[in-house]
């Protein structure tokens, strides 16, 4: 039995070399990314609780958008990467055309919505307890804010639609040095503009705002010119703007996969930030300690996300080749690898509980309330890297209804309620509402388990292409 569970769930020096040489790349740049939005967060935190929560809340739309980006790439992305599995240049072509057009489109509602209804989304996050300087201080500082970031959702968008289609190529690599290039300027600039240094004006979260909108600029850029430069690493890139056309029966088939997917991972985020918003219900400490837990975990959670990303990719490319049989292999190795690496990350972070929250300049009771949810977190990382890589291994199929129902439905059907009545119907202490909410993880967990079980993930969607 032993054996069986080896030979089945652990692969050899071949495999992890294989899955070593495309994820660590994809995690390096996450890890980057991650770390220039915690050194941000971490010296907005240096001028005042109020910038902190008002970057804070700007921050949860900002991260819908984002979500929101990434599933507009990923319908259009399942079929790229089976089209490159497959060897068809001119089919993975017309999914770039996609995800451009998508992505512009989401670009410009997204503006609109941030720059017309302000006022409106930040006063959400904003509790009745709160005395109402700290709430109007927040609002002004949010908003503040906001206003810059707009100019970083374009570099954003389109930075994604080229970053999704070079990785599906295996190239790895390239995202991860945009990541790097923009790094050193972004701290650079977060620590001259955010405290008025390097003889640059001192302009708080205006500043911050400014720097990580150069920061996407410069992200994107590097990876566009290098895909347009390599046109024969990059064969899609020929003609690429000779027309805006895709196949009517491709288009068709990218919206029927692909638009439950952009739902999903619409409707996801902006159930995250539903469920923000009912922790919000406790005051703006609690938003504070929220942030300051959740900035350290997402740069942790880098390792479990990205190996995610890499089942659908390597997973896709199989079942583009037809190779039904190995994919299904493949993906029992790389689903516990995902659980392995988890774990390994929860240890990690359990350390970092007491001491992160320290650097942060804020009151001691902000401080105790992060180094408690940080723990919790630590405690749901596993479930997460496994529902994560169930996610995945279900779109790599073109599951895309089931993986809609089993992310959406989760968040809308059972976390939103639960976490709304308690939240706003019961008088349940902070710890052990955030508790509830992370660790019911454990259904979802289960859930995965029977969908990736019953193999219905295993098809091969180009091809008839």
């Amino acid at each position: 039995m032993k054996q069986g569970f080896r030979q089945r769930f652990i692969g050899d020096k071949t495999f992890y070399k294989s899955v070593l040489v495309m994820v660590v790349p994809m995690i390096l740049q996450m890890l980057v990314t991650n770390f220039v939005s915690m050194v941000d967060n971490i010296m907005v935190g240096q001028i005042g609780t109020e910038q902190m929560s008002g970057v804070s809340i700007i921050n949860q739309f900002i991260f819908v958008f984002n979500v929101t980006v990434f599933g507009a790439v990923s319908g259009p992305g399942i079929f790229g990467a089976q089209f490159y599995g497959k060897g068809d240049h001119e089919g993975q072509k017309y999914t770039v055309r996609f995800r451009l057009i998508a992505c512009t489109i989401i670009i410009i509602v997204a503006a609109l919505l941030f720059s017309l209804f302000d006022d409106q989304l930040i006063t959400l996050f904003l509790s009745k307890d709160d005395s109402p300087q700290k709430t109007a201080e927040t609002l002004a500082y949010g908003k503040d804010y906001m206003r810059i970031m707009l100019l970083g959702l374009l570099p954003f968008g389109i930075g994604q639609a080229y970053a999704s289609v070079v990785r599906e190529c295996g190239e790895t690599r390239i995202p991860m040095i945009g990541a790097f290039s923009a790094v050193g300027i972004n701290v650079l600039l977060d620590y001259g503009l955010i405290f008025g240094k390097l003889g640059m004006p001192e302009m708080g979260v205006r500043g911050a705002a400014i720097a990580t909108v150069i920061s996407k600029f410069i992200e994107a850029i590097v990876v566009i010119l290098w895909a347009h430069t390599h046109p024969q690493r990059n064969k899609y890139i020929k003609g690429l703007y000779s027309s805006l056309s895709i196949p009517s029966e491709l288009t068709a088939d990218i919206i029927k996969k692909g638009t439950p997917l952009l739902l999903n991972e619409f409707l996801w985020a902006a159930g995250m930030s539903i469920i923000a918003q009912c922790y919000s219900v406790r005051g703006l400490d609690v938003v504070a300690a929220r942030n300051i837990s959740t900035t350290i975990t997402n740069l942790f959670s880098a390792v479990y996300l990205q190996l995610g990303a890499c089942i659908s990719i390597m997973v896709g490319n199989k079942l583009g080749a037809n190779k039904l049989k190995e994919a299904r292999e493949l993906d029992n190795k790389l689903l516990f690898f995902s659980v392995a690496a988890g774990f390994t990350v929860a240890v990690c972070l359990i350390p970092v509980a007491a001491v992160f929250p320290s650097v942060y300049k804020t009151e001691e009771t902000v401080r105790s309330l992060a180094t408690f949810m940080i723990l919790i977190q630590a405690a749901a990382i596993p479930m997460w890297s496994y529902t994560n890589a169930c996610y995945f291994t279900l779109r790599s199929g073109g599951k895309t209804g089931v993986t809609f129902l089993f992310d959406f439905g989760f968040t809308w059907l059972f976390s939103i309620p639960l976490m709304f009545i308690l939240s706003y119907f019961t008088p349940i202490d902070i710890h052990l509402l955030f508790a509830i909410g992370n660790l019911s993880e454990i259904l979802k967990v289960v859930i995965g388990y029977f969908m990736v079980r019953s193999d219905i993930w295993i098809n091969n969607i180009v091809g008839e292409q």
